[in-house]
């Protein structure tokens, strides 16, 4: 068989292993990108524990075949890049979304897990606050009645207190 071969089926192995991996897949259109905007939101998945990549769509489909996963046949057409969120599940969609404006890239598509979003899911996925935020939320609702029933139960005592530094104060 041909190098180019060997190479592309190195390449399907690879993209198998990153939607294996991934968290969170999102198909973007890449159109109109420029090289410094590219560069750009490459070392800013980077930073966020990401990868974005541009591969062929049909090595991508070969790689989701052998996966099983078929929610997305028909729908990998035109200009699409990849980008593999593996920390958290809105990693890669948050920083799309701030992108979008900047570079004119567009999330199409995508997988949580091994299940379809569209891109209005996708949106919402990425206007999600951070997970250390969503468990700080609810710490403080979980925290909320006891600080609560701590405040009534001190209150008689801290009008007392109140009470008599004033009468001392006279």
């Amino acid at each position: 068989m041909s190098q180019n071969f060997e190479n592309k089926k190195q390449l399907v192995q690879d993209i198998k292993d990153k939607i294996s991996r991934a968290k969170s897949v999102v198909f973007v259109e890449y159109k109109g990108i420029n090289v410094a905007n590219d560069t750009e939101l490459r070392n800013k998945m980077r930073e966020a524990g990401c990868e974005y990549h541009v591969y062929k769509n049909r090595l991508v489909k070969l790689a989701l075949d052998e996966l099983n996963i078929t929610c997305l046949d028909g729908k990998l057409q035109g200009p699409l890049a990849v980008a593999f969120s593996y920390n958290g599940e809105t990693d890669a969609a948050g920083i799309l979304d701030k992108a979008a404006e900047k570079t004119g890239v567009s999330m199409k598509f995508g997988l949580l897990g091994q299940d379809y979003v569209d891109d209005v899911t996708l949106k919402a996925l990425a206007n999600l606050p951070s997970k250390e935020v969503l468990i700080a939320q609810l710490l403080g609702l979980l925290q909320a009645p006891a600080t609560g029933l701590c405040r009534v139960l001190n209150g008689p005592a801290e009008g007392l207190a109140r009470c008599l530094n004033g009468i001392a104060t006279k």
